[in-house]
């Protein structure tokens, strides 16, 4: 199942017009892309978060009956380790917070804990809002849930402690999806468009666009793709990862600033 049968006609109305405005807006900056080296991805993947740790990627999957949490290798695209979700749950974003993995389910209002290293399942917690993306600060959990809010959460409790919405212009920008945080910023895939918004997460201004077309286009493949989604970020190596729902390619890529 796809989001695209759930999201609301309004939803897709903001979306539109907040992209739209985002454009010719004064306050926020506009890049597009370099690639700088292109990785294999499993193209059966429907990527829903996707994390940089010590040298590894790792992934949600989702679809129900498909949902998985994988360990990556980087330079081969190789599943090196895989948990199977519950068929009743649908996959969404996940995070590193110390030695654990947070990852976030759609519509079940439950997101589960685990050992980074085994993949254990250590516990699980509960939520009211859907499960989209989950990144977090260092010290909040940040997480969407498809709309122009972020939430904050406590990562030892889980417990919301705040949250932000996120304007640019004033206008809400809905779609909010996968979740990373660069260098003191949010960025976030907004669905189900080919872009990438960068929130200042204070205040929830939006400070830049990244316009992220053509990123497959240029590639032949000849079979089924779905939306870009799926940011990573290497604070080490100063390397930023992007890729999409059953994309056959991971891509390592530079901003380039259009203003």
């Amino acid at each position: 199942m796809f989001k695209t049968f759930f999201v609301s006609v309004l939803t897709i109305a903001l979306l539109i017009t907040g992209c739209k405005d985002s454009k010719d807006s004064e306050t926020s900056a506009a890049y597009t892309y370099k690639v700088v080296k292109t990785y294999h991805h499993d193209p059966n993947a429907f990527t829903q978060g996707l994390v940089f740790d010590n040298g590894f990627l790792y992934e949600s999957t989702g679809i129900y009956g498909s949902s998985t949490l994988r360990k990556v290798e980087l330079e081969t695209g190789r599943i090196l380790q895989m948990h199977k979700l519950p068929d009743e749950f649908f996959g969404e974003g996940i995070t590193i917070f110390k030695d654990r993995i947070i990852q976030l389910t759609y519509r079940s209002n439950i997101g589960f804990v685990y050992n980074k290293d085994s993949f254990e399942l250590l516990q699980s917690f509960n939520y009211t809002t859907e499960g989209w993306g989950i990144t977090h600060d260092g010290k909040r959990l940040i997480m969407s849930d498809g709309s122009s809010t972020l939430y904050f959460l406590d990562p030892e409790t889980f417990e919301q402690i705040g949250s932000i919405r996120v304007l640019d212009n004033g206008m809400p920008i809905g779609g909010l999806n996968e979740l990373e945080y660069v260098k003191g910023q949010i960025f976030a895939n907004v669905w189900p468009t080919e872009r990438i918004v960068i929130i200042e997460p204070q205040m929830g201004q939006v400070i830049g666009w990244v316009y992220m077309d053509g990123l497959l286009n240029q590639q032949a493949f000849g079979q089924q793709i779905d939306v870009l989604n799926g940011i990573a970020y290497d604070a080490e190596g100063d390397r930023l990862f992007v890729t999409g729902k059953l994309w056959p390619k991971l891509f390592e890529i530079k901003l380039v600033a259009l203003r």
